[in-house]
């Protein structure tokens, strides 16, 4: 193994998934209210934007696929307001951190790594624009530029937990499956990687299971379990 990918909510970053949507809905009804968007007719827009992009056949990229079915909803003059949106993960997308309980830096562990010749992929679902992605790993202590690849939805035409996700990051990589580790923290989203050959580490601290599987199933425990994992593991040759 010499390839390690992580997610982001709810695995690096230490979010409740149910908490994290409230906190961005809220930032961003209030960046867009100048524009006219009903709350609940622009929330339930996003979520069919976003249910569009999990469903991606990779036709398009995850972006184009949410602003098409963003604009059928709302008009295609609605594409002209997208530099509000971008501007808002830049800036006031940054006020959801308020949410983690405390400061959490990942810097020590990610340097780590990489000085043990390990290759790191932030394989977040690219559900977001990288901004957002950005803004997000800043909380951590950490940029963009930590991490070989970091799937967004400008860059991405699959999302997890569809293994063609997971395809084309080895595609990218250059890598087999038997190369790489998964860690995540949800067993339909992160643990699909195991049907394509990779190892898994599920992590339990904000353990989403909506399928109800067996977690034993996956090498799992708490991310500072996860942590001591990975200070034992060898430098790659």
């Amino acid at each position: 193994m010499n390839t390690i990918l992580f997610d982001l909510d709810g695995t690096l970053l230490p979010i409740q998934q149910e908490q994290f949507t409230k906190a961005y809905f809220s930032e961003l009804i209030k960046k867009v209210a100048h524009l006219g968007y009903g709350k609940d007719d622009f929330v339930a827009a996003i979520w069919k934007g976003t249910g569009a992009m999990i469903k991606n056949d990779g036709a398009r990229s995850n972006r184009e696929v949410f602003w098409n079915v963003f604009s059928e909803l709302y008009g295609p003059e609605t594409l002209a307001n997208i530099p509000v949106f971008d501007d808002f993960y830049s800036n006031e997308f940054d006020n959801v951190k308020h949410i983690i309980a405390a400061p959490c830096n990942r810097r020590e562990m990610i340097d780590e790594l990489r000085a043990k010749g390990y290759r790191l992929v932030l394989a977040t679902n690219p559900i977001f624009p990288a901004p957002a992605v950005s803004t997000r790993l800043k909380w951590l202590g950490l940029e963009m530029s930590d991490f070989d690849i970091v799937t967004s939805y400008e860059n991405s035409a699959f999302c997890k937990p569809n293994t063609k996700y997971f395809e084309a990051l080895l595609s990218q990589l250059g890598k087999t499956a038997s190369d790489c580790m998964m860690i995540g923290n949800n067993t339909l989203d992160d643990m699909a990687a195991e049907k394509m050959g990779m190892r898994c580490f599920l992590v339990t601290d904000h353990l989403e299971n909506s399928i109800d599987a067996d977690i034993s199933a996956f090498e799992n425990g708490s991310f500072e379990e996860l942590e001591a994992f990975l200070k034992a593991l060898p430098a790659v040759i």
